[in-house]
């Protein structure tokens, strides 16, 4: 604060303290008297008296509300971190549940987290009113439980229990990690787990990223076995043994039962196992064209997940992705890198491919080029902090050659690539420079002076160039694909280069939610600064104000 504004606030206390008031500084007081209290609400773990949360970490335990059967106490929050031994999950059931009743849960409510943090995209849901939560198991070995109240109707609380489960459980989500007892080191003898996987999005894919199990003929010793359902009933997938990974497995139902045994001798590693949902976390795309984002975009996506977006178009195409929205957690402030949430691309059809580009945090990738026809999509998020997401679009660059002379131009399209489509949905320029079928190919010859090519200088180089257009349009749908051929008629070197894919309004839509955030920044910045504009000239007036009341002050008493 500089002197003049010293000098006005002396001046006005002078003025104001006459009146019996006292000035405002523009910070809010503490008026109701009572510590602790922040904008009207106790801040959690502030509560006088209660006691309530903590670290549970014995292999079973039990765990209520406060005061429980009683009334819960108002204006209170307790958070229990549930810890067993690494290579267990939790499981968790609710005795007795009833909470102050909201359609969003707004007031009183309980929130149950796959993991320690406190973070959406580990939120398992969030319960109020009489409706006890479903029995829950979590991804790993922790788990946490938070209640808040708020300072209106109390009820009677809840009363929880919890266990270790050695191995096995119900699992549920769109993604999730199984591993075989103490994994990574040798697993017990005499082990029976199931685990039974429910996936609400579709079919269950699992895939083995590490397996060592004792061997034998027919696995009749150490085995992992498939079922196609909830049971060991259902249809079986296969069993494994040894130290070959198993096969990538999908179920036809929503369901996939894994059977882990060990007989009384003869123990290795085990195994480590990834699942996913088929609707949001896996996919294969086959069309020429298409778009998909992350799970519950533009809603944060959940934690832990390995999701695979698999693209496979007919040999000769190459893949062409475009990004219209991505958010992910942030790069490493230690190294730089994309060490927590991650999504990569791979030239081809497996992870092994050579790797296009990794990308996090608020990254705005250019468009990618697969040198193929497959292309690989990866997501991976570690078990904190969830972001937006992604959204992407593709189209599949269709395979031609081009070549050109001093005067023509030469184009030829495999039929096969564009077997859908009638000739006159191919042209250069215009559409009456329509392709022909010759053989098994589409073909343009033209002319520069024709079909609307037209010679433009770029480098010092003097170039001919045109576009070519393929319309997959279909009713009305509109969709059509532009080129630009390019020659060089002094070298007859041709060039083509996709210049229009995905619908052009869904890149709109990207760039106009750019903008749309930029504009709501900058016009919160602009009413910040506005705010700080008129406080300022309400202050000086002030200022003003008090010292002329002053000067009149002394003149009277001058004059009297």
């Amino acid at each position: 604060m500089g002197r003049r504004d010293m000098g006005c606030l002396v001046a006005l206390a002078l003025l104001c303290g006459a009146l019996g008031v006292a000035p405002s500084t523009g910070k809010s007081l503490n008026t109701t008297g009572t510590p602790g209290l922040a904008g009207g609400r106790i801040q959690p773990g502030s509560h006088p008296g209660i006691k309530c949360g903590g670290v549970l970490s014995a292999p079973s335990g039990n765990f209520s509300s406060p005061n429980f059967p009683g009334p819960y106490p108002y204006e209170t929050e307790c958070t229990w971190l549930i810890v067993v031994a690494e290579g267990s999950s939790v499981l968790l059931s609710f005795s007795h549940f009833e909470l102050e009743y909201h359609a969003a849960c707004a007031y009183d409510y309980l929130q149950v987290y796959n993991g320690a943090a406190r973070d959406r995209g580990n939120l398992l849901g969030t319960f109020c009113g009489h409706s006890a939560p479903p029995p829950f198991a979590s991804a790993w070995h922790v788990m946490a439980v938070v209640f808040r109240s708020d300072r209106h109707v109390a009820k009677r609380g809840f009363a929880a229990a919890y266990r270790k489960d050695a191995c096995g459980g119900q699992l549920t989500g769109l993604s999730g990690e199984i591993t075989s007892p103490r994994y990574p080191e040798s697993y017990p003898n005499d082990a029976e787990c199931r685990w039974s996987i429910g996936a609400a999005g579709g079919p269950v894919t699992l895939v083995f990223a590490d397996f060592q199990v004792e061997g034998g003929q027919g696995c009749g010793f150490d085995y992992v076995a498939l079922f196609d359902g909830p049971t060991a009933a259902a249809p079986r997938l296969g069993r494994y043994c040894g130290s070959a990974r198993p096969p990538r497995t999908v179920s036809s139902t929503q369901h996939l039962l894994v059977l882990f045994k060990s007989d009384f001798n003869i123990v290795g590693r085990g195994f480590k196992a990834h699942f996913y949902s088929a609707g949001e976390c896996q996919e294969v795309y086959t069309a020429i064209k298409g778009n998909f984002s992350s799970p519950q975009y533009p809603n944060f996506y959940p934690n832990n997940l390995q999701c695979q977006w698999s693209i496979q178009l007919p040999p000769g195409y190459r893949i062409k992705i475009f990004f219209l929205d991505l958010e992910l957690e942030a790069r490493s402030s230690l190294t730089g890198g994309c060490d927590y949430d991650r999504l990569s691309a791979f030239d081809g059809g497996a992870e092994n491919a050579s790797l296009l580009g990794v990308w996090c945090g608020r990254d705005s990738p250019a468009p990618v080029t697969s040198r193929g026809h497959r292309l690989l999509l990866v997501l991976r998020t570690d078990r904190s902090t969830a972001k937006r997401g992604f959204s992407l679009a593709y189209v599949g660059v269709v395979p031609m050659n081009v070549s050109c002379t001093r005067t023509d131009f030469h184009i030829q399209i495999p039929v096969r690539a564009l077997a859908q489509l009638e000739r006159n949905k191919i042209y250069l320029g215009m559409p009456s420079c329509a392709a022909h079928v010759v053989g098994s190919n589409f073909k343009i010859h033209t002319r520069f002076d024709t079909c609307g090519t037209e010679s433009q200088r770029r480098n010092n180089t003097n170039i001919i160039i045109s576009t070519l257009y393929i319309d997959f349009s279909a009713g009305d749908q509109e969709d059509v694909h532009r080129y630009e051929v390019q020659c060089e008629p002094k070298r007859k070197e041709a060039a083509v280069t996709l210049i229009a894919g995905p619908g052009p309004h869904r890149l709109s839509q990207a760039e106009n939610l750019v903008e749309a955030q930029q504009r709501e920044a900058g016009g919160a910045d602009t009413r910040e600064a506005r705010s700080q504009d008129t406080s300022d000239i309400v202050f000086i007036s002030i200022c003003i104000l008090a010292g002329l009341l002053m000067v009149i002050a002394v003149v009277g008493l001058v004059l009297l």
